[in-house]
């Protein structure tokens, strides 16, 4: 159920086609602008299916989450908050994306951008990690 849910969510969200990172001066502001639409059109998606659940900064040239090696190379999903709490977590609380999500980024470069990093991996792991983590005692909602 939570993979068909994805593949409707990807399905949703516009393929980016400039394979350009950070350091192409020229091939970057083109794929800045296509990440941006594809972030906007997932949130979008989120807010009308009332599933709103994550709010993302940018400096001025649009780096901050981005690797050097990127497209190439998949972001890493730091969570600092929960380091230490749960299994599938590296050192500084860096989400374990590495058996799923990488490969599919991999096959997938350069269609695929920020937005389908959120969508395929940092929420299915919140799905699968928060409730495990609350069920356990580990964390609590901020209102309790």
């Amino acid at each position: 159920m939570a993979e068909e849910a994805a593949r409707r969510a990807v399905a949703e969200l516009p393929l980016l086609r400039t394979a350009a990172g950070p350091r192409d001066r020229e091939g970057w502001a083109p794929r800045l602008k296509e990440e941006y639409r594809a972030l906007i059109q997932y949130v979008e998606n989120n807010k009308r299916a009332d599933n709103d659940w994550f709010r993302l900064e940018s400096n001025a040239e649009g780096t901050r989450w981005i690797p050097v090696t990127y497209p190439s190379t998949a972001p890493e999903i730091a969570i600092p908050e929960l380091d230490g709490k749960t299994a599938k977590m590296y050192r500084g609380g860096k989400i374990c994306l590495s058996d799923h999500f990488k490969p599919l980024w991999a096959r997938n470069v350069p269609k695929f951008g920020l937005a389908h990093l959120m969508a395929l991996g940092l929420g299915p792991w919140l799905a699968v990690e928060i409730p495990d983590l609350v069920a356990k005692g580990i964390i609590q909602h901020k209102e309790k």
